[in-house]
């Protein structure tokens, strides 16, 4: 366990440095640019989200995860999936770059025609350090990575600040991106070292696309759901109702996508590495699922409780319509860190098939749920997503059950009393922060109110007192 534990500690702790320094950054920079852009400036950008997303899918095809399992992988794999990501992200940019005018014409902003045309240019950008990038997470080497995305989120993020500052509008967006993709492959590559070959083997794709295939279908829905509600909003609903459920969407994904994301990132590879173990497997994943959902509770229910004062201040009273929008999108994904672990499961047991039947049927009834929701209003389709991620959890379980004998009930007992706690803390700070005093008083005090009330309800978990004792002894304090 000692391995898995200092591997694990090691992971976490650069992902996380990687993940809020740079969300830190991106979000101070946000503000500034949210106060100097409109939110139809964001509505556009998130218009043609679904299309970038699908094609980065396709890009990956799933090949990532299948070279991180793989364990005797080679340098012929490698080289096979850096052509392969190569010649599949000219393929959407060509294609994006022509069907560019239909998906103008859809959404019935002409901007949209020339801002696809540029940005998808990062599809190409991005696909040339694919592979670099994942020869780093291999190797657990996560602290290349915050540095390198460090460097980049800082440079890219002033000349964005500039641009919208300039006047630039959504251009200051998509300028920002493209800086940012061009210095991340820069660095990666001086980084990593590593260097491909002149070599594409046939029998290396079919045995990567065999494990891959099933996760790109898998990865597909997911994307398409991701981005499926940004469609029907920016379709049906104005781009200024739009950016306002993206900036509310932001600022909930804030925590929960960056605690998802590390958890993501660390725990396959090292889950990996002992899948033949399938006794420590449980133990490790069992850990992993009270250890989250500790601070994803706490921090989701908090922002939750706070979000009125905090929009206020942050970026305006101009934003105010997406205070609802994070409150409810806060529920949707504070499950998240449930269902990534279990389908990390199902990827480490080789059973990417099950992903992929997962994905089709928590997919289907998304899309439905969506669809029946959106002559409602947005506030009906954020709930929409709310109810779905609750059948996702269920559907998630029911195949690592199966597989491992990890039951729905199980896992319940692992993260209800976290989500209980947070909720209970919660309550106060939003009824207060939910009045007409001022944000600058409401924000800090809300804060407070939660954070003491949900210590005492943890201080005497057993998860809480290791967590404690660990990060005390790695502070030298023991």
């Amino acid at each position: 366990m000692g391995s898995v534990r200092q591997d694990t500690l090691s992971g976490v702790k650069w992902t996380a440095i990687e993940n809020f320094s740079i969300q830190g950054i991106q979000f101070f920079l946000g503000l500034i640019m949210a106060r100097l852009l409109s939110p139809s400036d964001y509505g556009v950008l998130g218009m043609i989200g679904i299309f970038i997303a699908i094609s980065q899918t396709f890009i990956n095809c799933g090949f990532t995860s299948a070279l991180i399992r793989k364990i005797d992988r080679t340098q012929e794999d490698c080289s096979t999936v850096f052509y392969f990501n190569i010649a599949t992200a000219l393929f959407f940019y060509i294609l994006l770059f022509f069907t560019a005018p239909y998906i103008s014409y859809f959404f019935e902003t002409p901007v949209l025609k020339a801002v696809i045309r540029v940005i998808a240019i990062n599809l190409v950008i991005d696909s040339l350090a694919a592979v670099h990038r994942t020869q780093l997470t291999i190797k657990i080497d996560f602290r290349s990575q915050a540095i390198i995305s460090f460097i980049t989120c800082i440079l890219s993020g002033v000349v964005g600040v500039y641009l919208a500052y300039k006047g630039y509008g959504v251009w200051a967006l998509v300028y920002q991106q493209i800086i940012g993709a061009i210095l991340n492959v820069i660095l990666t590559w001086y980084v990593s070292k590593w260097v491909p070959s002149f070599l594409f083997s046939k029998s290396s794709f079919s045995e990567l696309f065999a494990f891959g295939s099933k996760l790109l279908g898998a990865n597909l829905l997911h994307t398409f759901y991701s981005n499926v509600t940004t469609l029907a909003i920016g379709k049906f609903y104005s781009a200024k109702e739009l950016g306002f459920y993206t900036r509310g969407n932001n600022f909930a994904s804030l925590p929960s996508s960056n605690l998802v994301g590390i958890l993501q990132r660390v725990t396959f590879p090292i889950l990996s590495k002992i899948q033949n173990d399938e006794e420590r497997l449980l133990g490790v994943y069992s850990k992993y699922i009270r250890i989250t959902s500790l601070p994803v509770f706490f921090l989701m229910c908090l922002l939750v409780g706070v979000s009125k004062p905090l929009i206020l201040i942050l970026i305006t009273d101009k934003w105010s319509d997406s205070i609802i929008y994070l409150q409810i999108l806060c529920f949707a994904m504070m499950f998240d860190h449930i269902t990534t672990v279990n389908m990390n499961l199902l990827q480490v047991r080789g059973r990417s098939d099950l992903v992929l039947k997962t994905e089709i049927i928590k997919k289907s009834i998304s899309f439905a749920m969506i669809i029946a929701s959106i002559p409602f209003g947005v506030i009906a389709i954020c709930i929409s997503r709310v109810v779905y991620t609750q059948i996702a959890i269920f559907l998630s379980t029911y195949y690592t059950g199966k597989e491992y004998g990890l039951s729905y009930r199980s896992q319940f007992k692992s993260f209800f009393p976290y989500f209980s706690y947070g909720m209970i803390a919660m309550l106060p700070s939003l009824l207060f922060c939910g009045t007409d005093v001022s944000p600058y008083i409401t924000l800090p005090i809300g804060i407070i109110v939660n954070t003491v009330i949900y210590y005492f309800l943890i201080k005497k978990d057993s998860m809480w007192l290791e967590l404690k004792e660990l990060l005390l002894s790695k502070l030298n304090l023991r």
